[in-house]
């Protein structure tokens, strides 16, 4: 590949991004902007152009599948010699682990999983899960906190736990004491370890900078102070360094990451350019229109001074569908709706896995998992623990599997039980406590059809009403994806639901910040659309026993306005091919518009009074279909208005002798019908 053949096909500002001599170099790359193009055409650019020699560069990313991306691009672009990709935790575990080897050390042993470490530590306490607990050590370790120091800065960061933050504390100080008893590390350890190892012998450090000294790092919106602690220590005084990322993609706060280190870059490192790319080639301009009135009207959006901000990116795609806001009476209403919506999507000889269903939680993946099968839909629910292997439920399943019959009895306990739960609202404890509401209603739906059953039946009924990745699906499925799992991917048809008030923003997001976070979440669903977006909430949701209402996301309201706003553009353009065919029908009825023909009125009044007539019976149709939360052609389509201001109907009769006018449409609308014709009427 030459270096005019790494360019070709590039924007201007991508071309910029590519070719920058500056050293740091920040690109600020919105969604759907060809942000991995940029970065591995960059990487590419340099080692032909001999700016950067390719087995000296490194390229971080934040998860495997990212970091196998990035090399099979480098790979694709021709590169003789391939860079180093990896996390930054594999990358910090090779380099300790060589030096532990050449320094005639063992390696300590790798926990992989925190939780039966920390359930041991834990007891028989009860309050407080070890996945909680592992996610306040998670996130004191990404921000630098130790244990002693860890309750006054869950204070500050309004970190809600089972236990009170002194209690969370010791166990973390406890476990902290465990592993160096057992000679274990986690995954924090070896980054810890790594800048610990490079402080203290410099000829480690030295090597480590002289086979790594060209840095890349991808999604750098998340990286944390732990992270960025060792990147420096990797860096050294050097200043060859580009970071990749999107400040309107920031949703890992809560596990710690820091955005500004990627809005305050210059401030980080001095010196640095900052390249920004607003051109967006995924999504239609209907589908940015949407998702960036969400994320704008609010001040979610979050930048450095003197870029665009927000959500405003240009549109490289043609015009597509209007995007729809669609309410359901129930949850059930809205998981069947959804299923049916996919079926109507799927063209024939089309893949199902074009379509996604994006859900804020991984609980409610597994509704509308269940929707999907039930509607005989290849599906594959992504991310997050499977439903019977979560600790909750096959703790729960184990207790009732030890209870007398008949089975209804003990899932009926287990409901109580989980009515008087006192725990308080985090992301982890509701997750835990939705699991367990599903494990009841399913349990009592598997009751309701073999009232005889046993705990062990019900496990084997679970494994084949629930499984998310049935391996006849594994090539082309509809993907259900949690919002945060959903980040990188994209999709031509992406149905966002449970856009309710509690969930999106969730309950517990209470303070500026993490509102603003959940706002930005949103944004990432909805940009992962390329054609086909559809919204959707439920009025009234189950939870355990109680059946409350519901009210929309605040965030709808935006959605809506942007929707109604698209309609109208796009009415516009109707509405005058509408009246150009209406004129054109005149033109054709007898009469020469003389005196004697009082078919136009004074004058050929009659044209401009049908203009009129349409253009009431456009804004009156708007209204309706803003009301109900429906695109307007749902309520009526545009060859019936233009029939409508053409005919001019007089009765109920007259309206049913139009295009699109049945007697139910008529029952429904042929009132304001009749009242908009007569309101117009010259005599």
């Amino acid at each position: 590949m030459t270096a005019a053949g790494l360019l070709a096909g590039l924007d201007e500002g991508q071309r910029r991004a590519v070719t920058s001599p500056a050293a740091p170099l920040c690109i600020l790359a919105g969604a759907g902007s060809g942000k991995t193009r940029v970065l591995t055409r960059r990487i590419a650019h340099r080692a032909v152009v001999g700016s950067a020699d390719s087995r000296h560069v490194l390229a971080l990313t934040f998860t495997r599948r990212a970091a196998g991306e990035l090399a099979g691009r480098l790979r694709r672009l021709g590169l003789r010699d391939l860079p180093t990709t990896g996390t930054f935790h594999a990358v910090a575990w090779a380099q300790l682990h060589t030096w532990w080897k050449g320094a005639g050390r063992s390696a300590p042993g790798l926990v992989e999983h925190k939780g039966r470490l920390l359930g041991r530590i834990l007891g028989r306490t009860t309050r407080m899960s070890p996945g909680e607990l592992a996610t306040e050590i998670e996130w004191a370790r990404a921000r630098l906190v130790a244990p002693d120091r860890y309750p006054r800065a869950a204070a500050v960061a309004d970190r809600r736990t089972a236990l009170d933050r002194d209690r969370v504390a010791a166990l973390y100080a406890a476990y902290e004491d465990e592993k160096r008893r057992r000679h274990l590390v986690d995954f924090d350890d070896l980054l810890t370890r790594c800048i610990d190892t490079m402080a203290t012998d410099q000829a480690f450090a030295d090597a480590q900078r002289w086979r790594f000294r060209h840095l890349f790092v991808d999604e750098f919106q998340d990286v944390n102070p732990l992270q960025l602690r060792l990147l420096t220590a990797w860096l050294g005084r050097r200043a060859d360094l580009c970071v990749v990322g999107d400040p309107n993609q920031a949703i890992y706060r809560w596990n710690g990451a820091d955005v500004s280190f990627l809005i305050d870059f210059p401030l980080h490192f001095p010196g640095a350019e900052v390249v920004e790319l607003v051109d967006n080639y995924r999504s239609s301009p209907q589908v940015l229109a949407v998702a960036a009135a969400v994320l704008d009207r609010g001040g979610a959006s979050v930048g450095p001074v003197g870029t665009t901000g927000g959500g405003r990116l240009r549109a490289n795609r043609p015009s597509g569908p209007v995007p729809t806001v669609v309410a359901y009476p129930s949850e059930e209403d809205e998981a069947r709706g959804v299923a049916r919506a996919v079926r109507d999507h799927h063209r024939p000889g089309g893949r199902w896995g074009g379509q996604a269903v994006l859900v804020r939680t991984h609980d409610q993946a597994l509704v509308f998992g269940e929707a999907l099968r039930r509607a005989r839909i290849p599906h594959r629910v992504r991310g997050g623990t499977s439903f019977l292997a979560r600790p909750e439920v096959r703790d729960a399943l184990r207790d009732l599997t030890g209870r007398p019959p008949p089975l209804a009895a003990a899932v009926e306990d287990l409901a109580v039980g989980l009515a008087d739960d006192p725990s308080p609202e985090t992301d982890a404890a509701h997750e835990r406590r939705a699991a367990l509401e599903t494990l009841v209603r399913l349990g009592r739906e598997f009751c309701a059809d073999d009232p005889h059953g046993t705990a062990a039946e019900l496990r084997t009924w679970l494994a084949a009403t629930v499984a998310s990745d049935d391996p006849r699906f594994a090539v082309d499925a509809v993907e259900v994806v949690t919002f945060h799992a959903a980040k990188g991917l994209e999709w031509p048809v992406v149905h966002v639901a449970g856009l309710e008030d509690g969930l999106v923003p969730i309950s517990h997001a209470r303070s500026d910040e993490a509102v603003a976070e959940e706002r930005r979440l949103l944004y990432v669903a909805l940009t992962r659309a390329e054609e086909v977006l559809r919204c959707t909430w439920a009025e009234q949701r189950t939870f355990g026993e109680r059946t409350v209402q519901r009210r929309p996301s605040p965030w709808l309201a935006a959605a809506t306005d942007a929707v109604a706003a698209i309609e109208a553009a796009v009415g516009a353009v109707d509405r005058d091919q509408a009246l150009a065919r209406v004129r054109a029908r005149l033109d054709t009825l007898p009469g020469d518009g003389g005196p004697g023909d009082d078919r136009l009125g004074p004058a050929g009044s009659a044209g401009r009074s049908d203009d009129e007539l349409l253009a009431d019976l456009w804004a009156w149709r708007a209204r309706v279909a803003r009301g109900a939360g429906v695109p307007a052609a749902v309520v009526l389509g545009d060859p019936t208005l233009a029939a409508v201001a053409e005919r001019r109907p007089r009765s109920p009769d007259d309206l049913e002798g139009l295009p699109g006018l049945g007697p139910v449409r008529v029952g429904e609308y042929g009132d304001t019908l009749l009242a908009l014709v007569a309101a117009h009427d010259p005599t």
